[in-house]
């Protein structure tokens, strides 16, 4: 006897967190997991980093993160916010904070209010006697804004006299536990010790983020699994120092899939190390890739394609593929506004008659190029059925356009009034 599960396969229910309203979005509670990023330009270079900002709302970015380490970032972020006001980019903007925060945001009161969330490392607020002070004039100046905060700590920059304490401690132990596992506990910790302190001074829980950010995958995993169990406080993933190309998007995607999965997380952040000159909004598109793979959201159509293989010889379908996708990615900024819903729309753009037909069936629409020494036909399906067959040189072109129709038909107004 076959035993089939009676549950769907599925992520797990969503790990209950306080929901925390930064600017016009809201991460944690029931809100949708929220995609951010952060720029990489002189924040002092008010021209480059509006560009940069509104490069990464118009790719996606929910929240953007911008450095203020001197008093010329500071002074720059309120010109900053007003000129991406005129170009009618409204994305939450928060300050990265370290080592001074406490005195930039104190001498630029416009900064402070301009930002909408501040972004503080309890490692490096301050040391000594100066730690609890310094942290302290940041979140009174968050109370005092009505900002939120983001309490991040960092394997980088983790508290060095709490790790020293857990250290001795476990010295001490009978059965002293490894190194790692006492790092790991100092990250979470350092975390909720701050977070206890900022509601003690007045802070509302629900003006409150964690993040305990690490490089390694297996301890980012055991570190929001701590986090999660013993808090629920909104909750930021991400891999720090991710590295560059497929290294950092394969070790972020396998640590916050897992997390995801395991209900864990209601924002998250890719920090891919651009390759010189490179894509910025690269971040910002993968983590909506991954968020959509996974099931959790839609931001644009999906387009299958196979791998290839000795059957399909032929570059047509790769480029077709290619193109398809390209043309849906600059389409949808207009799609967005003219056609609700479309970001749910599935396209296969298959290769040969193997998996062709089938693949093309499972999609909203897709078509079936011809394969090595197969009739130069190519069937299209929508809605799973066989629509017409496409032949000669314009196939690509025409198969565009009766995507265009079917985006038309199914999310446009005479879509919407005759399904009413």
């Amino acid at each position: 006897m076959i035993d089939i599960p009676t549950a769907p396969a599925g992520p797990a229910r969503r790990h209950q967190t306080v929901a925390v309203r930064v600017g016009r979005v809201v991460v944690g509670g029931n809100a949708p997991i929220v995609v951010q990023s952060m720029t990489n330009t002189d924040t002092a270079d008010i021209e480059a980093t509006v560009r940069q900002v509104a490069d990464l709302a118009l790719a996606g970015s929910e929240i953007v993160r911008i450095t203020v380490d001197r008093d010329e970032a500071a002074a720059a972020v309120p010109h900053i916010r007003d000129r991406l006001a005129r170009k009618g980019v409204h994305v939450p903007l928060v300050g990265d904070f370290h080592y001074i925060g406490h005195k930039l945001l104190a001498d630029h009161p416009a900064c402070a209010e301009a930002l909408d969330k501040y972004r503080i490392n309890p490692g490096n607020v301050g040391f000594k006697d100066k730690r609890d002070r310094q942290f302290g004039q940041i979140v009174e100046m968050a109370i005092r804004h009505n900002k939120a905060v983001r309490i991040g700590a960092n394997w980088g920059s983790l508290d060095q006299e709490l790790l020293t304490h857990l250290m001795d401690e476990n010295a001490r132990s009978e059965r002293p536990l490894e190194a790692r596992a006492i790092t790991r506990e100092a990250m979470v910790q350092s975390a909720l010790l701050s977070a206890e302190r900022a509601e003690e001074i007045g802070l509302a829980r629900n003006r409150i983020i964690l993040s305990a950010k690490v490089s390694n995958v297996q301890d980012l995993i055991g570190v929001y699994r701590d986090l999660a169990r013993r808090s629920d406080y909104a909750l930021h993933l991400g891999l720090t120092e991710a590295g560059m190309g497929t290294k950092g998007i394969v070790a972020s995607s396998a640590a916050m899939g897992i997390l995801l999965q395991e209900g864990i997380g209601d924002t998250i952040r890719y920090s891919l190390t651009p390759e010189p000159g490179g894509d910025r909004t690269l971040e910002v598109k993968t983590a909506q890739e991954l968020l959509q793979t996974m099931g959790f959201r839609a931001f644009v159509p999906l387009v299958a394609a196979c791998p290839g293989c000795g059957r399909t010889t032929s570059t047509v379908f790769q480029e077709l593929a290619q193109d398809i996708q390209s043309w849906i990615g600059k389409s949808m900024p207009e799609w967005r506004v003219k056609y609700p819903g479309v970001e749910a729309l599935n396209v296969a753009v298959m290769g040969c008659i193997v998996n062709g037909p089938g693949e093309s069936k499972h999609a909203d629409i897709g078509i079936s190029l011809p394969g090595t020494g197969e009739a130069p036909t190519a069937p299209v399906f929508i809605d799973g059925r066989k629509a017409v067959t496409l032949r000669g040189p314009t196939i690509a072109q025409d198969f565009i356009t009766l995507v265009q129709d079917y985006v038309e038909k199914r999310f446009g107004r005479v879509g919407r009034d005759a399904a009413e």
